[in-house]
């Protein structure tokens, strides 16, 4: 469990295909002195296994499923790539985002990236699939960032990234067009199955 406040981004060292997987390295800088082998970390919002890790390089190795590959946008990443890293929860911690699992339900696109001020409008598209399972208000999580959806249309969502946000997570490298990976409030995904389920009986 997470909370889509990124500690740290990191740099794609090698992103290597093994058959129908792949092992990807990147470079988490101090983080790595402090890593453990099974530990959960989240890389653009996804949860993976860090399976090994070199404190003198400050990198992390994470073996990703084709699954993985199939359902996020890690397979766009190339060597060089800015990702957000956040380590699992602690519940000794002030808890300042919301509830985030790591399991990404979908990709989506920037519609707009644009500069408003000190601060940036960003548009993302919705995926049909998706109607209802955000509000105004409510919360949002694009590559692993929590961030609250100000405007909600039938087809996208608009947020606000104040000057921090966009310093400290990967955000300043993107452009319109480009894929984030979206998890949606659990919350609302609990509501909408629930309501499914009666609906049916």
């Amino acid at each position: 469990m997470f909370t889509g406040l990124v500690e740290a981004t990191g740099t794609v060292v090698s992103l290597e295909p093994k058959g129908d997987s792949a092992r990807l390295i990147v470079q988490v800088g101090a983080m790595a002195a402090e890593l453990t082998e099974g530990e959960s970390v989240a890389v653009n919002g996804c949860c993976l296994t860090v399976t090994e890790w070199d404190v003198s390089a400050q990198t992390a190795s994470f073996d990703l499923l084709m699954q993985t590959l199939k359902v996020t946008s890690l397979g766009d990443l190339q060597s060089g790539s800015l990702v957000n890293l956040e380590r699992a929860m602690s519940m000794s911690a002030r808890f300042g985002g919301h509830f985030v699992q790591g399991h990404v339900d979908a990709t989506v696109r920037i519609l707009d990236w644009s500069e408003a001020g000190q601060d940036h409008r960003l548009e993302v598209e919705l995926p049909p699939e998706s109607a209802g399972l955000v509000i105004p208000k409510g919360s949002i999580c694009l590559d692993g960032i929590s961030l609250t959806a100000a405007e909600v249309t039938p087809t996208s969502v608009i947020c606000w990234i104040i000057p921090h946000t966009f310093k400290v997570t990967n955000l300043h490298t993107k452009a319109a067009g480009a894929r984030l990976n979206v998890e949606f409030d659990l919350l609302g995904k609990y509501v909408r199955n629930l309501m499914q389920a009666q609906a049916a009986t």
